[in-house]
């Protein structure tokens, strides 16, 4: 996978991409701890600047609800979206609801070429629904 992005293939960046692929939705912290009990001793800015790089390589998709810190998910180039608890910040993919990514056709593009649309829905998992109804 690095390699068929142009990425060079080290034991950290293989860490962090397998950490991303396994805890998706993930934020750097988290990421860092996995990384490190699968390496040991690896500096935070190592794993920010391989974060960095499997971004822009599109390997990874850095996303940040509102109110949040960044998070990494494995799941890329597929637009879709996200569900978003307001009581304990947890995530769930969600597809586009209905056919070919069609929250990509804007009602006025204003001559942008657009490729990705973010929506992000908000409310309670079902962890903490039941929590709240009791």
């Amino acid at each position: 996978m690095l390699r068929g992005a142009s990425v060079r293939v080290t034991r950290p960046r293989v860490a962090v991409l397998t950490a991303v692929h396994e805890h998706p939705h993930a934020d750097t912290e988290s990421i860092i701890r996995v990384v490190r009990g699968d390496l040991g001793e690896v500096s935070t800015q190592a794993v920010y600047d391989v974060l960095r790089a499997l971004t822009a390589a599109g390997l990874v998709r850095r996303i940040e609800p509102a109110g949040s810190v960044a998070r990494y998910e494995a799941r890329v180039g597929d637009n879709h979206h996200h569900v978003v608890c307001r009581s304990c910040g947890d995530i769930a993919d969600v597809d586009c609801a209905v056919g070919e990514a069609p929250c990509l056709t804007a009602s006025d593009d204003h001559g942008y070429v657009i490729d990705e649309a973010e929506i992000v829905y908000w409310g309670l998992c079902p962890a903490c629904s039941t929590r709240t109804d009791s």
